[in-house]
């Protein structure tokens, strides 16, 4: 049944006149959903309502007439998709992109700038990246990074959902002390102020690497995060370097060493596992953990291909991320989900392998998984927070279409995204960012971070 919302503008102003008129914020109308549920429905010419940021209505049928709407979107020539998630980012780094590309000796090049980087710098380069996030349909990210408190202040500022964790880094060989180690400190102070804000759209989770820090900090890090019952990010086996260098000094693999000081213990995203072996893999698939494949960095650095399919086999949870646009390319996962699938075509010699209807559970319902948000997000269903994108199935790049999820992995990009909503709140509409002041951050970055990174003169005050 179609119903032009004509009928409801016409009647509107009497209708408005009654509170009870109202339970539907948000109507699309005619438009094609990729649902994800467990199913994996495809609905074409679908009514999607949207009810105080939550899913309550999803259906070929258009809810009853007397339930106007406040706001409706016509979604003809559109498909609505659940938002994607990026369960690899370093939102704060995007100041540096470009500045390393095509070379060997990235650390040299990095470090220096890296070193001036600051609070506000930070802060200002995360807010350039959440807003190339939701240009891209990207909903929720998992991030780790120096200044999370600045990455913090962004995310709320800005709407995204945010899985965050201080980068922890210690190199000393004196005994850890808790109280004062900077490193713990950081850590607990980020958890205090911003662990569940906003109804738990800002997570902050423990992070641990193997060649950039000591058993003693694992553990403290491992057992904080028990405690305080929140999820463990680290970077694992990214380069053959990192992974033959945990071999040589203590005989085990990184996934090995990290296992015996517990920090597997709860739930736990491993970045990259370029280098795993089968052993790394069955026991991170005992242990629960969720792996994050992320192709065009591996690649662009050279660093290796992760065996995608054997991690799935071996009973791994396999998210998608990009990394920071340093070490990648951009933060558009419609490029990693396209690179999934053909890479695990290519592995496997055979065309059929990694379909697309797998490459977008990585970026929706393995994302979800990973984040431990499950329950609220990752597929488009009645109850579930409307995080969600839409694009233009208008673009001549995109027609014919015989598949949706076909077309949406293998000729789709962030670049068709029209519309991005977190918790049923715009974020993102035809070039316009409701909740970011572009502007104002283009200035902050070309005025002050720019000159304070890659100036020669005194920083800017």
């Amino acid at each position: 049944m179609r119903i032009s919302p004509t009928f409801w503008r016409k009647n509107g102003k009497f209708l408005r006149c009654f509170k009870e008129a109202f339970p539907i914020d948000t109507l699309f109308t005619h438009v094609s959903c990729v649902t994800m549920d467990e199913s994996m429905a495809v609905l074409t010419d679908a009514f999607v309502g949207i009810t105080d940021g939550k899913i309550t209505h999803l259906s070929k049928i258009a809810p009853p007439e007397d339930d106007l709407p406040k706001k409706i979107i016509d979604g003809t020539g559109m498909v609505m998709m659940p938002g994607l998630i990026n369960c690899c980012t370093r939102l704060g780094a995007s100041l540096l992109g470009g500045i390393a590309d095509d070379r060997a000796a990235e650390q040299a090049l990095v470090f220096p700038r890296e070193e001036r980087l600051d609070a506000r710098a930070v802060k200002a380069a995360a807010l350039l990246s959440i807003a190339q996030c939701f240009r891209f349909g990207v909903t929720s990210v998992t991030d780790e990074y120096y200044y999370a408190q600045s990455t913090a202040e962004a995310a709320f500022e800005s709407g995204i959902k945010i899985n965050l964790a201080p980068l922890t880094a210690r190199y000393s060989a004196e005994e850890l002390d808790e109280r004062t180690d900077p490193a713990c400190i950081e850590l607990r102070t980020l958890h205090q102020n911003w662990h569940g804000r906003d109804g738990g759209r800002i997570a902050v989770e423990a992070s641990v690497r193997e060649d950039r820090s000591t058993p003693e900090l694992w553990e403290y890090c491992a057992r904080f995060a028990a405690e305080e019952g929140i999820g463990m990010q680290v970077c694992l086996s990214e380069t053959k370097a990192a992974h033959d260098g945990a071999v040589e000094r203590t005989g085990l693999s990184p996934a090995e060493v990290l296992d015996c000081h517990h920090v597997f213990g709860g739930r736990t995203t491993a970045a990259h596992c370029t280098h795993l072996t089968e052993s790394d893999m069955r026991l991170l698939g005992k242990r629960g953990v969720s792996a994050v494949y992320c192709p065009a960095s591996d690649f662009k650095q050279a660093s290796g291909r992760a065996d995608l399919l054997q991690m799935v086999k071996s009973g791994m949870n396999v998210a998608l991320g990009t990394d920071s646009t340093l070490s990648g390319t951009n933060l558009d996962l419609f490029t990693q989900m396209r690179l999934a699938a053909l890479e695990g075509k290519l592995q496997q010699g055979d065309p059929a392998a990694m379909p697309a209807q797998a490459a977008l559970m990585l970026a929706t319902v393995c994302g979800a998984r990973a984040q431990g948000r499950e329950k609220e997000c990752g597929m488009l269903k009645i109850g579930m927070d409307a995080d969600l994108c839409l694009l233009d199935f208008t673009q001549v790049h995109l027609i014919p279409c015989h598949d949706l999820m076909q077309q949406l992995v293998y000729r789709a990009s962030g670049n068709d995204v029209v519309l991005t909503m977190v918790r049923g709140k715009t974020v993102y509409s035809a070039g316009t960012y409701p909740t970011i002041d572009l502007p104002k951050v283009l200035s902050e970055l070309t005025e002050y971070a720019v000159p304070k990174v890659f100036g020669e003169k005194e920083d800017p005050s």
